[in-house]
């Protein structure tokens, strides 16, 4: 479940930083077109492979529900922490983007 919860993670991080504000709030600078379309098509394919990993391991029914939750957990790590600690999560999101497809493979 940490694998799906790391790459729900870090498609949350895409989806933040396909916004304007955020990408500028984060990375001073604006985002590029191309950039702001391959971060939110990137946030929503991870977003995608969180939710096939999570109905592989439990099934749909539970699978559904575990991933709904980890995801809730994992946004509300980015409404509270967006305005306290920017460059934090953005360190946490460039680790769950690695350490998540490896968990994954190794099966935890």
């Amino acid at each position: 479940m940490l694998s799906i919860a790391l790459i729900g993670f870090a498609g949350f991080a895409g989806l933040c930083l396909s916004m304007e504000k955020h990408f500028n709030e984060l990375l001073k600078r604006k985002p590029s077109g191309a950039q702001a379309r391959a971060l939110r098509i990137g946030g929503w394919l991870l977003l995608a492979l969180s939710l096939v990993l999570a109905v592989q391991l439990r099934g749909w029914a539970l699978g559904l529900v575990e991933w709904i939750a980890v995801l809730m957990a994992g946004v509300t790590l980015w409404v509270f922490g967006l305005p306290y600690q920017p460059r934090l999560l953005l360190g946490l999101a460039a680790a769950s983007v690695v350490l998540g497809p490896l968990l994954a493979v190794i099966g935890v």
